[in-house]
């Protein structure tokens, strides 16, 4: 498991960008959020608007799911969201690609963390890059046996 929890945690630090689908009042809700933090445990951290759609869903409920994906690996996690407003730690996440949303910067009031406790994710990755999946992919063909890739579960 923790062997697990590893290689989701470097699977995603090469994919910076993923889609965050909120479950509130008015149904799913997917949005791009791009990933500020990665903590061992895959704990996810985030900038965000505090007076937005999805922070209003999050406030109803809580649960959320995001993907990711690069060219030849995918990560999908489940969580607890929650709103975090501590401007040191925004302060120290911040980045100028945060201003595109929040032009005052970190002492925006409006600008606040999102934090995604992960309570479980898989993952699947294919090791060797693109010539790797395209090796499997013919094998699939000439023999008939599965796709190779890498999978894991993740639980918290």
């Amino acid at each position: 498991m923790a062997d697990d929890t590893k290689k989701l945690v470097d699977l995603l630090d090469d994919m910076p960008i993923g889609m965050l689908t909120t479950f509130g009042p008015e149904g799913p809700r997917s949005i791009p959020m791009a990933r500020q933090e990665v903590e061992p445990d895959a704990d996810l951290w985030f900038i965000t608007v505090k007076d937005s759609a999805h922070s209003r869903a999050i406030a109803a409920d809580p649960r959320v799911s995001l993907t990711f994906t690069a060219r030849d690996s995918w990560v999908a996690v489940y969580g607890r969201a929650t709103l975090v407003d501590d401007r040191a730690k925004l302060a120290e996440l911040w980045t100028t690609f945060a201003e595109a949303w929040l032009p005052g910067g970190p002492d925006d009031p409006n600008a606040v963390l999102l934090r995604v406790d992960v309570e479980s994710g898989e993952y699947w990755d294919t090791p060797g890059g693109t010539i790797a999946s395209l090796l499997s992919f013919a094998k699939t063909k000439l023999t008939g046996e599965t796709y190779d890739a890498d999978h894991g579960t993740v639980s918290g």
